[in-house]
C-alpha cells in the first residue's frame, strides 16, 4: 500500500543501548531514572519542578531538549509511575494534580496500560474498552477472567497501590549540584564548582558526622554528553580541599582530558559511599601528623594511577615462604591481626632472600650430597658451583588446605664460587617422599 516505505529489521540491543543514552542524559534532572523496555523511561522528579519554574516547565524543557536530539516523545506526569505511563501513552503533556489521577485515568482506552496483545483484546471483546469500564468490575472478576498481574496493574494505574522502580544507578548517599545559566568551559571555574559543592557536601556530612569513601563527579554537557570522574579515600573525609585537590590528580592522570565541548550546564557532586567519623581530639603527635599526610598521599597516588597499583603488605597467617605475606591495595589496607614474624636474630645472616620468586624456579642439581644440598647447579643455562651451604630448615606445606599431597621442603642457603648467595630447596624428603631430587630455586639474597 505505501511502495516507498523503508522496512528494517528490529534491532533490540540497539534500541536498548540508545534508551540506556537517553536515560544518561536525564540524569541532569533527577538521578533517579528507572528504564521500562523497550520505549520507557521513569524519572521520579520530587522536588525538581521547581528547579524550572514548576511541572510545566520541566516537562516543556525535557520534551523541547529532546526533540533538538531529533527524538519523538510524549510525557505525562502523575504521583505514581503507571498513571504518568498511561497518560503519556494516551494524553501527551498532561499533568495530573494530586488526588486525581484516578479519575484522569479512567477516561483512558485500555491500551494505554501496554498490557500483552492477547490480554488487551480479550478486555475489549468483554467490553472493557476504557480502563474505568475496567476498574468498574470487581477484583474476583478480573482475577478470575484475565489473572492477578491485571488486577495489580489496574491497581497502580488508578493509585490504589503503587510498585517501587528500581532506578539504574545506585542512588547516592548525599548530592550537591549546580546548574549554569550558560554554559561553562574554563578549567579554573569546574574546579572551583567542585571545590563549591565539596564545601556543601561537607556541611551535611558534619551534622550527620559521617565522612566520605568515594565520591563521584559528573559533568553534563551542552550537548548531552555526560562524563563521570570517581575517586576513593584510605580514611573518611569531608574536607573541601582534600576533595578538589584528588579531583585536580584524577582530571591530570586522564589520559584523554575533559572535553568540555560546547561547556558544562550541570556539575553534580554525589557521595556514594559514606562511613560514621567519631570525633577526635586535636592532637600536637607529630606521628599522628604523619599518618594523616601518608593516608592523603596515598590518597593522591591511588587517584593519579589507580587503586589497584598502590599496594600496602600485610602480614599473612601461614608459614608458607610465598604466602607469609600479600599485598593489598592500600587504601584499603586495613591494619591485621596477625603480626610479622621475628625470624632473624641481631647477629645473624639474613634467613630470607632479598627477592623472593612467586613461583619458585626448577633447577638442575648436579653432583647432590645425601640429604644435604647439590654441589653444583644449573639455573637459567648457567652453571654454579656451590662453595657454602646452610641448611636444611624443613618445611611441611599446609596439608589441610590441599586434596593432595604437597611435598615437604628442605631448604638451603648456598653461596657459590663468585659470592653470590641463593635459597633453594628440595621438594620431599630425601629417599621418602621422593625418588627423584627435585630442586628449586625459591629467591636470591644480593
Amino acid at each position: 500500500m505505501v511502495p516507498e516505505i523503508t522496512v528494517a529489521m528490529a534491532d533490540e540491543r540497539a534500541d536498548l543501548k540508545l534508551l540506556e543514552n537517553i536515560a544518561t542524559w536525564c540524569d541532569r534532572f533527577t538521578p533517579f531514572v528507572a528504564l521500562d523496555p523497550p520505549d520507557v523511561l521513569l524519572l521520579d522528579v520530587t522536588g525538581v519542578p521547581h528547579l524550572f519554574g514548576g511541572e510545566k516547565g520541566l516537562l516543556d524543557t525535557l520534551k523541547a531538549s529532546l526533540r533538538k536530539q531529533k527524538l519523538a516523545v510524549r510525557m505525562g506526569l502523575a504521583g505514581t509511575a503507571m498513571a504518568a505511563r498511561a497518560l503519556a501513552r494516551e494524553k501527551d503533556g498532561t499533568i495530573a494534580p494530586a488526588g486525581e489521577e484516578a479519575a484522569m485515568v479512567a477516561k483512558l482506552s485500555i491500551e494505554a496500560l501496554l498490557l500483552d496483545p492477547p490480554v488487551t483484546h480479550a478486555l475489549r471483546r468483554a467490553g472493557l474498552k476504557t480502563i474505568g469500564q475496567a476498574a468498574g468490575r470487581t477484583r474476583a472478576e478480573i482475577v478470575g477472567r484475565f489473572g492477578h498481574d491485571v488486577a495489580a496493574i489496574l491497581d497502580r494505574a488508578l493509585g490504589k497501590a503503587e510498585k517501587p522502580i528500581s532506578p539504574r544507578l545506585p542512588l547516592p548517599d548525599y548530592m550537591a549540584e549546580h546548574r549554569f545559566a550558560d554554559p561553562v568551559t574554563n578549567q579554573d571555574v569546574v574546579a572551583a564548582t567542585l571545590q563549591t559543592l565539596a564545601q556543601s557536601l561537607a556541611q551535611i556530612l558534619e551534622e550527620r558526622s559521617q565522612g566520605a569513601r568515594k565520591l563521584e563527579a559528573s559533568f553534563f554537557r551542552a550537548d548531552g554528553a555526560v562524563f563521570r570522574l570517581a575517586i576513593e579515600t584510605g580514611r573518611p573525609t569531608r574536607d573541601a580541599k582534600i576533595v578538589e585537590r584528588l579531583f585536580r590528580e584524577k582530571l591530570d592522570s586522564l589520559a584523554d582530558p575533559l572535553d568540555p565541548g560546547f561547556g558544562f550546564d550541570l556539575i553534580r557532586l554525589a557521595v556514594p559511599e559514606a562511613e560514621r567519623v567519631n570525633p577526635e581530639a586535636i592532637t600536637l603527635d607529630a606521628s599522628q601528623q604523619e599518618d594523616d599526610e601518608v593516608a592523603f598521599l596515598i590518597d593522591r597516588l591511588s587517584a593519579r594511577f589507580g587503586a589497584s597499583r598502590l599496594l600496602a603488605f600485610r602480614p599473612n597467617d601461614t608459614h608458607i615462604p610465598e604466602a607469609a605475606g600479600i599485598a593489598v591495595p592500600a587504601q584499603h589496607a586495613e591494619e591485621s591481626k596477625t603480626a610479622w614474624e621475628t625470624i632473624r636474630g641481631k647477629a645473624e645472616a639474613p634467613r630470607r632472600p632479598l627477592r623472593m620468586f612467586a613461583r619458585p624456579e626448577p633447577i638442575e642439581a648436579i653432583a647432590e650430597i645425601p640429604d644435604g644440598p647439590p654441589l653444583r647447579f644449573r639455573w637459567r643455562r648457567a652453571l654454579h658451583e656451590v662453595i657454602f651451604a646452610e641448611g636444611p630448615e624443613r618445611i611441611a606445606m599446609e596439608w589441610w588446605r590441599h586434596r593432595e599431597a604437597v611435598p615437604t621442603r628442605d631448604y638451603f642457603r648456598v653461596e657459590d664460587g663468585k659470592g653470590r648467595r641463593f635459597w633453594l630447596y628440595r621438594a620431599g624428603l630425601y629417599g621418602r617422599e621422593t625418588t627423584d631430587s627435585q630442586w628449586f630455586m625459591h629467591g636470591v639474597f644480593a
